[in-house]
């Protein structure tokens, strides 16, 4: 495993990291406990130092669920590692937006319980779907938060891009933020330019939905049909054949030393100017060690780089 910096926010953070939204939310089929905890110490044992969890990764009865499996599985790992959380959405009330003061130090705070530990290392704010949804106290309650040791660098977690990503770079420019996350794939590169800007004003950037939701598995096909509960059931069968279509001719990027798509698709995103880590969803501990080893495999060639730019020709929105 290899390491770098999240920006200039003085953090040094793990290649790959391990985002827990599916121990909690089932949206890619159940997750155990055991099997939760097993990915977790796999996570560990890659040199895995980057966690990142939120209290939206619940039940309509129960916030926070992945949170308290997290803080459960790291034990006294803890201090050893990055954990990322975030507030302003949450489970139990529908993923209504909730960006204001009184809500964000309840929520660190809940979130503190759960993860048995007394700071968040990078808390996001969890998607708001537009500056509308900022109350203007929120940000002196962050300080406030800051100030108590309770969180350390306060982001942005990017969706509705196109709506967001102007609020996020006023943010940067401002030195609200010292990192993001956003959705980057080989499937979806409509964030690149937001990306190198970041990387310019120091700040870091976490990549997520680096598998595409998983159509860079190397699992789903043609014929793949999706369960009630899982995210891409909301893909019609076109749809479905025209994205299993395009990792077919990306299939170049597996090699000698990269076995795998997930390995190929998680060493592009590495290789892509101003990222600091890239999130893998992992939810079993061989799936997290295929994506890990991206880290050792050596860096795509410019013109391997050239030929995937040139089969891009779409963006998928990200969930």
């Amino acid at each position: 495993m290899k390491y770098r910096e999240l920006g200039t926010t003085g953090i040094t953070v793990s290649e790959i990291a391990l985002g827990t939204w599916a121990f909690a939310s089932q949206v890619y089929g159940q997750v155990s406990e055991e099997e939760a905890h097993r990915t977790v110490h796999a996570a560990l044992e890659q040199g895995v130092t980057v966690f990142d969890s939120a209290p939206l990764y619940g039940t309509a009865e129960k916030d926070g669920i992945a949170e308290e499996i997290l803080g459960r599985a790291l034990g006294s790992e803890r201090d050893k590692v990055v954990v990322m959380s975030k507030f302003g959405r949450y489970s139990t009330d529908g993923g209504a937006p909730n960006f204001h003061a009184q809500r964000a130090r309840e929520s660190v705070e809940g979130s503190l319980r759960r993860l048995g530990t007394d700071r968040l290392d990078v808390l996001f704010f969890h998607s708001p779907f537009g500056p509308g949804e900022i109350h203007d106290d929120v940000w002196g309650e962050l300080d406030r938060l800051r100030d108590e040791g309770k969180i350390r660098v306060v982001a942005h977690s990017i969706s509705m891009f196109q709506d967001t990503c102007a609020m996020s770079l006023e943010w940067a420019r401002q030195r609200r933020i010292g990192a993001v996350q956003v959705v980057l794939s080989l499937l979806n590169r409509e964030a690149s330019e937001l990306i190198a800007t970041m990387g310019e004003l120091g700040v870091g950037v976490v990549a997520r939905e680096s598998l595409a939701n998983g159509f860079l598995s190397g699992t789903v096909t043609r014929e793949t049909t999706f369960g009630p509960d899982n995210l891409n059931v909301r893909y019609t069968r076109e749809e479905i054949i025209e994205r299993v279509d395009q990792v077919e001719r990306l299939n170049f990027l597996v090699r000698k030393d990269i076995t795998t798509m997930p390995m190929a698709a998680m060493r592009w995103v590495l290789d892509q100017p101003g990222i600091s880590t890239v999130l893998t969803g992992a939810s079993t501990a061989q799936q997290l060690k295929d994506c890990a080893q991206a880290s050792s495999a050596a860096p795509y060639s410019p013109d391997e780089l050239q030929k995937a730019a040139a089969l891009h020709h779409w963006d998928y929105p990200a969930a």
